[in-house]
């Protein structure tokens, strides 16, 4: 996912006066650096669009489709909240829980979770009944991870609380320590079997055990480093993603990096910063850096393999594998299509002129469904 990155600050002045936030990518600026000019291309991938629909805008927030079996499930910062039919594109549903959304959307199928204002999150049935309300410790921004179980999310004074699905019972809670300067964006949360794989400010990919909290392993993919605060900042961006015996995440100022999923060893790591996450396949950890560079490398070894330049400054969001074509959206509501071979631009498709801020991989693996900042849901299917 891709927003407007602002930098929070926390500590006594925040505690004081309320956190204090920048905007250096704000559009309303005249940008420092331009995006690039779009260069013609000759399509050699065919991108059909299976179904479009619409839930409202993002705000100043980020929200990102989450597939669940045959349904896709959206939510918006109004309070909306649909379940749509993966296939046709038909809504199943569509309510509004009453309250503005700060994150989401995070479901497993039969439970579907949303963060509203001031911490309160919220769990859904299947249908969109509410079965839920439980207060975090502090403001959410990232969408709940929803599984085995559990509805686990990361609030902004870095306290990480598992809820119990059915009930809404917390049932326990880690706390990190935040740094003094952080994005204000969406570090996300993934569940592998018995674990939960959190990415952390300040650079910390840390695995915690579902079933109470404990600590598992903690590995830095970001290292602060400088002299300012600025130049201090390392913050992990996107959520980790869990690939066979890999979790493989990426950092703002840092590193992008592979670890063992039980262990934490590291398998790789290659300087790059990002603010947004990594695409994973079987072959290769594709990463979109702040520049609008689109690197692809080695999953085993990390060795690059290919690199496309042509989306600079773009505002781009995390790669999603689709078939034989790699997708990443940017600033202006272009999706493209990049060959997993070697970069080569196969298709580019417009939205609605908006921010692309995410997208999630249908069931049949070649096809994927976007979400704007405006609030324009789309799937393309890949042939």
């Amino acid at each position: 996912m891709r927003v407007a990155v602002k930098l929070t600050y926390i500590g006594m002045f925040a505690a004081l006066a309320g956190c204090s936030s920048l905007n250096p990518f704000s559009s309303k600026a005249e940008p420092r650096n331009p995006p690039a000019a779009l260069e013609e291309i000759k399509a050699t991938l065919n991108v059909r669009t299976l179904w479009s629909s619409s839930i409202g805008s993002a705000g100043s927030f980020v929200f990102t489709p989450a597939v669940a079996g045959s349904s896709v499930f959206v939510a918006a910062a109004d309070g909306s909240l649909a379940r749509i039919d993966a296939g046709s594109g038909r809504s199943q549903w569509r309510i509004n829980t009453g309250v503005p959304l700060t994150a989401g959307i995070g479901s497993d199928g039969s439970t579907v979770a949303v963060a509203a204002e001031k911490g309160v999150l919220m769990a859904f049935d299947g249908e969109g009944k509410l079965r839920w309300k439980a207060q975090a410790s502090s403001e959410i921004l990232s969408a709940p991870a929803v599984g085995q179980g559990f509805v686990v999310v990361r609030s902004v004074d870095n306290r990480i609380a598992a809820f119990d699905i059915e009930s809404g019972t917390r049932r326990w809670v880690a706390q990190r320590t935040s740094p003094p300067l952080t994005l204000r964006t969406a570090p996300g949360i993934v569940l592998s079997g018995s674990t939960a794989y959190v990415a952390l400010p300040g650079g910390r990919l840390l695995a915690l055990a579902l079933a109470n909290g404990g600590a598992r392993w903690e590995v830095a993919v970001g290292d602060p480093k400088g002299t300012t605060e600025l130049e201090r900042i390392a913050d992990l961006s996107g959520a980790p993603v869990v690939a066979g015996q890999d979790v493989c995440a990426v950092a703002y100022q840092g590193r992008v990096a592979c670890f063992d999923v039980a262990t934490g060893t590291p398998r790789w790591a290659k300087d790059l910063s990002s603010d947004v996450g990594v695409g994973v396949d079987e072959r290769f950890v594709y990463a979109a850096d702040e520049r609008g560079v689109v690197t692809a490398f080695s999953r085993d070894t990390g060795s690059g393999s290919w690199r496309n330049n042509k989306l600079a400054n773009r505002r781009l969001s995390t790669p999603v594998p689709a078939g034989r074509a790699l997708a990443v959206g940017d600033g202006q509501g272009y999706i493209h299509f990049l060959s997993r071979e070697d970069g080569a631009f196969m298709a580019r498709v417009s939205t609605d002129g908006s921010q692309v801020m995410g997208a999630s991989l249908l069931p049949d693996g070649t096809s994927a469904v976007f979400q704007t900042q405006a609030g324009t849901i789309v799937a393309f299917a890949t042939q």
